[in-house]
C-alpha cells in the first residue's frame, strides 16, 4: 500500500488532515502512529477548525521538524535545512492548490457554524480533502532526502 493510499484511508475514517498525513510519515521516523495521532490531532480542519493553515500543510511540517529538526543548541545547519524543506513543501503544495489556507482550498469558512453547514451540506470535505492529502502526501515523498 503506498503512502498516499494509507493517508486516504485514514481520512476516510473520519480522521483529520493533520494527522493522517503526520501518522502516515511518523513511523519510519521513529514516533510511533498513537503518539503521532495526539499530537496532530489539534492541527485538523485549519487549526483546530479555524479554517487557518490547512491541516495537510501543519501534518507536512511536523513531518519535515521530525525528520531534520534542531535538537541541539548550536545545530544552526539543521534549523536551515528544516526551514528549507518547510518553504520546499509550502512553494510545491501552493503551485498545485493555490493557497495554503483551509478557507481558501475549501471555498468557506469552517470557524464559522455557517461555513461548516455549508460545507457539510454540500459534502465539499469529503469531495477535495482527499485530493489536499494526496497531494501533500506525493509533495512530501519527493522532497525527503
Amino acid at each position: 500500500m503506498t503512502k498516499s493510499d494509507q493517508a486516504g484511508e485514514l481520512f476516510a475514517k473520519g480522521f483529520s488532515c493533520s494527522q493522517v498525513v503526520f501518522s502516515t510519515f511518523a513511523p519510519e521516523l521513529g514516533l510511533d502512529f498513537e503518539t503521532a495521532m495526539k499530537v496532530s490531532c489539534g492541527f485538523g480542519g485549519g487549526m483546530a477548525q479555524t479554517a487557518a493553515t490547512c491541516g495537510v500543510v501543519t501534518g507536512a511540517i511536523m513531518v519535515i521538524g521530525l525528520k531534520y529538526g534542531r535538537v541541539g543548541k548550536y545545530d544552526f545547519s539543521a534549523k536551515a535545512r528544516t526551514y528549507q524543506k518547510v518553504h520546499e513543501f509550502m512553494d510545491k503544495f501552493t503551485q498545485r492548490n493555490q493557497s495554503l489556507l483551509c478557507r481558501d482550498l475549501l471555498g468557506d469558512d469552517m470557524s464559522t457554524a455557517e461555513g461548516k453547514d455549508r460545507l457539510h451540506e454540500r459534502g465539499i470535505i469529503r469531495e477535495v480533502c482527499p485530493g489536499f492529502v494526496r497531494d501533500g502526501v506525493e509533495i512530501l515523498e519527493e522532497i525527503l532526502d
